[in-house]
């Protein structure tokens, strides 16, 4: 993707202004899952059953992995781009939509104020959550990968980036690797049953 038609998405899927952030990669936190817990109660508690899964993902659901101190998490909704639905409760529970891309799955991210939560709204089905939880899963278990997604990670941060979403890119030929390569592990688990 060019950097205009790149530039043209983004203005498109955010809301609010594009910011320009310092992109820090800290060592591995174990207060991040307690932290994940503490908004999947937050969450669970503002949908009630609209809520049909919660997960933590992103590299602070991987234990041991260096990662940028945002808890990502992905909440699997029966129609995501039925805002109605959900949004107002989890505006209500004092989260920000900041992205809404129909075309991409209908996926919205939502934040808290102090952009230390990311929330990845979905429809239920939605090919990219089973996407998110094989990365999340192959980082658990491979340490080849986890220690290469690092290094990725380190080395990216060391740049100037214009957007978080164009640090995000660049690491998506390493990420797309990984869930090849978990795919193809787990297509070859299950052949063997």
């Amino acid at each position: 993707m060019s950097d205009d038609s790149f530039e043209k998405r983004m203005r498109e899927v955010i809301i609010g202004e594009i910011e320009q952030p310092t992109i820090v990669i800290a060592d591995y936190n174990p207060e991040w899952p307690e932290r994940f817990r503490q908004e999947e109660v937050r969450i669970r508690a503002a949908l009630g059953e609209a809520a049909l899964s919660v997960e933590h993902i992103g590299s602070t659901s991987v234990p041991g992995l260096a990662a940028k101190a945002i808890v990502d998490i992905l909440v699997a909704v029966e129609d995501s781009g039925e805002e109605a639905t959900y949004l107002p409760a989890m505006e209500g529970a004092g989260y920000i939509l900041r992205v809404r891309e129909p075309d991409f799955d209908e996926h919205r991210m939502l934040r808290t104020p102090e952009k230390d939560v990311h929330v990845h709204v979905f429809s239920a089905g939605s090919a990219e959550i089973e996407r998110y939880l094989l990365l999340r899963e192959r980082l658990r278990q491979n340490e080849g990968d986890r220690e290469l997604y690092a290094q990725t990670k380190r080395e990216l941060a060391k740049q100037n980036w214009p957007t978080m979403e164009h640090y995000a890119e660049a690491k998506t030929e390493v990420v797309e690797d990984i869930i090849y390569r978990a795919a193809a592990a787990r297509s070859s688990h299950d052949g063997v049953r």
